[in-house]
């Protein structure tokens, strides 16, 4: 009886199991059905898994094909198939889905494993399957139950996008939509950020490694120092899925897995990467070119969203020379003038007699009033006495350092100053031929310091203004470099040129005698020759050249313009400049050189606007008269061997250079600005370096004169320039005007016949 009792229970239970074996899929198959149907939510539509929505980067790219940075809301670049390295899409497959190309969708059999194994030896995810997550499932479900309407979900679509898409589309979508961190969405990004290349360019391993991080890219990181050595291992785990998979031998795979994890970690941002202020001087630019260019459709381009491409002349060999010039020598800089205010009472600030700390103080109560806190707290009624009280009181701040950002204790008030205390530069090198912008530095660091030295930022240029008074008077009166004039202080009389009172210029340190050639003159900067220009020739003609040569700041009509007393951007400064090195011709600058759509589809095409200023003559003349700056003038320490500066102010002193340079220094009053103009044949580079407040400098000509603060950084630049040949940066001579040059630029012949007529004359007499 017991054992009747027995079987009939087992046969029952066998009877259950059966019954629910059957069940199940008929079960599975309804809640699928109303999955389909939408009683648990909503599904995509076809309109959406046909045409996905899609966030297109808008990039930025140089004039040798690298990607300067990047507009977006996703970052992110398509990358087509082709452009994928077969690597790459192996060690997916292999790691991912090794039935990829076998199934429709769904793996039942890496199904059935996870659920048997409780997901232990893997999921069951597939390839098609992660993409439908990626593309429609805004947020992690919550709940055994909602997750499990959510897995049905991406059945379905999984299902609906193997019908429409081939599988190298599917690979293609998910590389490209897959989030590798630090702005990093899709693969052209990722390895970009981690690696420096373009996808096409990765090797086995880094393809690897990129792959490894698709399980979970945050566990898997491998730019974070925690988790480094689980990246290595997931690289390690998918090179053995490759060779599993037959991709690769044993030996091959032992071989890969030995190599070390280097990484060329670059993670992307709006505050890095290379040229960050150019980069916004174009989002700006682009703003207002897409309000005047919308689409056939009437509506506007997304910046963010539309995958434009924004060709630019910048040359990124260039562009990273320039920015590790500027990084060098403005820390040396930094140091230098750190040392020398560390007993100031007045910090920064520099005035004449005893007036700096009452004056400095002025400047960092003015600047006080000017923040955030300070409004703030006015609004809250609080007293002067309170809020200064505030402002002295040290809290927990990040400041800016050459070395890095510090965590620090500091006082509101002491952060100001510091911030005034520090040394600012800007560069921008052209191409005279063509106008194009091959370098831009608009600071020290973007992050720290948005405001653009290169074309917002505008300020006195002194000497560098000189030579558009040279250049007026060769060509107006045909002056030879080698004419002599006496070096005694010349005076503009009152009522000449609208002058209420006499101006009478003075030289530096107050220097005169003797005859000096013009050549000589420019190269020393010498005042009382450049006065002299300017009473043969008036205000009127070289306010009208510097307007001709693209200069758009306000330029009085007065004599003191000669000796640069005017405010202008380096933007304007260095476009002038051109002409001198592009027989004439001002180019206007340009940076953008076309813009496509993500199709390829070119919008426009931009042609540099230009006009003849001088002739070929003059311009060849002005390229003399500036190649002795650098041969005898404010110039020559790039041509110096040997010696040194005190405090090694002057950074990587000697440079040596012995090919054809031009150029010009700049100092403004008090050496608050610091200057140098340097023109190969096809570069002409300009370098400004000041503090924010122009009352905060060096208090010296030795320390803040622009052969001092602005040359080196143009000598570090050009030399490593000058170790990269396949740049193209020319060390040869100038070149030469297609016609004759009439004015005498030999000064040994000039002066030696000037001297036989006077004693012809002599003797005549």
């Amino acid at each position: 009886m017991a054992k009747n009792k027995i079987d009939t229970d087992f046969r029952k239970y066998v009877k259950l199991f059966w019954v629910f074996t059957f069940s199940l899929p008929f079960v599975f198959f309804i809640i699928l059905f109303l999955v389909r149907t939408g009683v648990f939510g909503d599904l995509p539509s076809t309109e959406e898994i046909v045409n996905p929505k899609s966030y297109l980067a808008t990039e930025i790219l140089s004039t040798d094909g690298q990607q300067l940075g990047t507009f977006f809301k996703e970052n992110r670049i398509h990358v087509e198939y082709s452009d994928l390295p077969t690597h790459l899409i192996q060690a997916l497959i292999a790691t991912e889905d090794e039935r990829f190309l076998e199934h429709a969708g769904i793996d039942f059999r890496s199904l059935g494993r996870a659920l048997s194994t409780l997901g232990s030896n893997g999921g069951g995810s597939t390839i098609t399957q992660q993409l439908a997550k990626l593309m429609f499932t805004q947020d992690p479900a919550r709940g055994f139950m909602v997750r499990v309407v959510q897995k049905l979900k991406e059945w379905v679509i999984a299902v609906q996008i193997e019908r429409r898409y081939t599988k190298q589309e599917i690979i293609t979508m998910y590389l490209n939509k897959f989030d590798f961190l630090y702005q990093a969405v899709g693969i052209h990004s990722a390895s970009s950020v981690y690696f420096g290349k373009l996808p096409a360019d990765l090797n086995i391993e880094e393809a690897a490694m990129l792959i490894g991080m698709c399980k979970n890219p945050s566990y898997y990181n491998p730019a974070r120092e925690k988790r480094f050595e689980l990246s290595l291992s997931r690289r390690n785990t998918v090179l053995n899925q490759m060779e599993r998979n037959e991709y690769f031998s044993k030996a091959s795979s032992d071989s890969l897995k030995a190599l070390p994890l280097l990484l060329n970690f670059n993670p992307q941002g709006h505050d890095k990467g290379l040229a960050p202020h150019l980069r916004e001087n174009i989002r700006a630019y682009m703003k207002n070119w897409i309000i005047k260019n919308p689409q056939v459709t009437g509506e506007n381009y997304n910046l963010y969203t539309d995958g434009l491409k924004i060709y630019t002349s910048i040359d990124s060999r260039i562009q990273l020379s320039a920015e590790k010039a500027v990084k060098k020598h403005m820390k040396n800089l930094q140091r230098v003038f750190f040392k020398q205010i560390k007993n100031r009472k007045a910090g920064p600030f520099y005035f004449p007699e005893d007036r700096s700390y009452p004056e400095g103080q002025k400047i960092l109560y003015r600047a006080m009033r000017q923040t955030q806190r300070y409004k703030n707290l006015k609004r809250s009624q609080i007293s002067e006495k309170e809020i200064l009280k505030v402002f002295m009181s040290p809290i927990k701040m990040n400041i800016f350092s050459h070395e890095g950002d510090v965590d620090t204790l500091l006082s509101p008030l002491d952060s100001i100053q510091y911030y005034k205390s520090i040394y600012q530069t800007g560069l921008i090198s052209i191409e005279p031929q063509t106008g194009f912008i091959k370098a831009w530095v608009g600071g020290v660091d973007f992050k720290h310091f948005k405001y653009d030295a290169v074309k917002q930022g505008r300020r006195q240029v002194g000497s560098t203004f000189k030579p558009f008074v040279y250049a007026a008077a060769i060509a107006d009166k045909k002056y030879s470099p080698c004419m002599e004039v006496p070096n005694i202080q010349t005076c503009i009389d009152s009522g000449q040129f609208g002058l209420q009172k006499a101006w009478c210029p003075k030289n530096s340190g107050d220097k005169y005698g003797g005859v000096l050639t013009l050549k000589q003159a420019i190269a020393g900067s010498v005042n009382t020759v450049t006065t002299f220009l300017m009473k043969q020739i008036g205000p009127g003609p070289v306010s009208k050249m510097a307007k001709a040569l693209g200069i758009t700041s306000r330029i009085p009509v007065v004599p003191s313009i000669a000796l640069g007393t005017v405010d202008l951007s380096i933007y304007e400064l260095v476009g002038a400049y051109t002409a001198f090195g592009n027989h004439g011709l001002y180019t206007e600058p340009i940076v953008v050189v076309r813009i496509e759509d993500k199709n390829g589809v070119i919008l426009e095409d931009f042609i540099p606007k230009t006009r003849e200023v001088f002739s070929p003559e003059v311009a060849f003349t002005m390229v003399n008269l500036l190649q002795g700056v650098t041969q005898s003038g404010t110039g020559i320490r790039l041509r110096h061997s040997g010696g040194s500066y005190r405090e090694n102010v002057v950074t990587d002193y000697p440079y040596n250079f012995t090919n054809p340079i031009a150029g010009k220094t700049g100092t403004t009053q008090n050496n608050s600005d610091g200057w140098f103009i340097g023109m190969v044949p096809n570069l002409v580079t300009g370098v400004w370096t000041g503090c924010q407040d122009r009352s905060a400098h060096f208090g010296t000509t030795e320390f803040g004169q622009g052969a001092t603060t602005a040359l080196p950084i143009w000598a570090i630049y050009m030399k490593d320039l000058y170790a990269q040949p396949e740049v193209g940066i020319r060390q040869d001579d100038f070149d030469h005007p297609n016609g004759p040059v009439t004015i005498p630029l030999d000064c040994d012949s000039y002066l030696a016949q000037g001297k036989e007529m006077n004693e012809r004359r002599s003797e005549y007499n």
